[in-house]
Formats: structure tokens, C-alpha cells, sequence
């Protein structure tokens, strides 16, 4: 089994649902991460990240507000899944409840070093 990446991501702002829409996908979410766990999948189950942050680059010399100003969307949350191969995170992606609307869950291999 090999290390998978869930990011989780929506248009900058976050998603525009209502209350009532947010507890059912918050619901929907919280069933597919404990099947995801029962079926031995979940590595790490993450946290939502928050909106702000800092951008550190040009060899610490250069600190800006973040994470990027000129991004279309942000970065909500990560888990970290275990599957066989690429093929499979990212079929076990496809029933990620946030992706049914305007969501995006990238998926990326996490490297051994």
C-alpha cells in the first residue's frame, strides 16, 4: 500500500451553501471518512486548514499574506488515505461527498524519501 494526498479545495470564499446544506454535507462527509477508516484506508485523517496564512520564498526574504492571492480556489483540508496505486485513491476520491458540488479533492502521491 502506498501514501495518498487528499486536498481539498473549493472556489476562493468557500462553498455557498446554507446551514441546513452544510450540516448534510458535513454528515455525508463524516460517513465516507469513517467508511474509508472501517475499510483500513485512512492513514491520517487531516484537519480543515484555515483561510489565511503566509507565502515564504525567495530564500525566506520575501513573506507575504497567503496562501496565494492569485489562486481561483483554496486548499479547505487534507487526509492522507493508504491505497494500492494512483488508480485506486482516486476511485475511492470519486464518493468524496464536498466533490458533488462545486469541490475539488485533488489527489496526489505522497513520495518516500
Amino acid at each position: 500500500m502506498s501514501e495518498y494526498l487528499f486536498l481539498y479545495r473549493a472556489p476562493t470564499g468557500g462553498p455557498k451553501l446554507s446551514p441546513d446544506e452544510m450540516q448534510k454535507r458535513m454528515q455525508a462527509m463524516m460517513k465516507w471518512m469513517k467508511e474509508l477508516g472501517d475499510n483500513g484506508h485512512i492513514k491520517n485523517a487531516g484537519q480543515p486548514l484555515e483561510a489565511t496564512g503566509k507565502v515564504v520564498s525567495n530564500s525566506g526574504k520575501s513573506i507575504t499574506d497567503g496562501p496565494y492571492a492569485e489562486a481561483k480556489d483554496v486548499v479547505l483540508g487534507y487526509m492522507i488515505i493508504e491505497a494500492r496505486d494512483l488508480a485506486q485513491a482516486a476511485d475511492l476520491a470519486k464518493a468524496a461527498p464536498m466533490i458533488q458540488g462545486d469541490g475539488v479533492l485533488e489527489v496526489r502521491p505522497v513520495r518516500t524519501m
